[in-house]
């Protein structure tokens, strides 16, 4: 079974060697999604409400791309660079879904300056 990246049509390419997403079979892996505008590579808000929407946007359309939706995601995994920013993350974050909620880890890491939180997903289609 063949690996198939996956890309978001009109999104600039990433400067780093790796795939926004990959399929294999019926397993969608997105990358982890910064919260940068798609067409210019630009980072969106200053906040961390501002900057998770972005990312989950992102995600979104990754896995649009991939034939995914948010309702085939098992698994988010977000990255926040401070434990204080957990409340206003969460409540950006849960606009985007419904139940039942996919699973969820949240770990705090050191990120590229400007950048307040990176969100990646897994999903299984079919």
């Amino acid at each position: 079974m063949a690996k198939t990246a996956i890309h978001v049509p009109g999104a600039k390419p990433v400067p780093v060697p790796l795939s926004p997403g990959i399929r294999k079979g019926n397993i969608l892996q997105v990358a982890g999604q910064i919260p940068a505008d798609p067409a210019t590579g630009e980072i969106v808000g200053g906040t961390v409400a501002e900057q998770t929407a972005q990312s989950m946007r992102n995600v979104l359309a990754v896995l649009e791309a991939g034939g995914a939706s948010v309702d085939d995601v098992v698994m988010f995994r977000i990255y926040l660079t401070d434990t204080a920013h957990f409340a206003e993350m969460n409540a950006a974050y849960e606009k985007f879904l419904t139940e039942p909620y996919p699973a969820r880890t949240t770990i705090y890491v050191g990120l590229p300056t400007g950048l307040l939180v990176e969100i990646d997903a897994l999903a299984v289609l079919g």
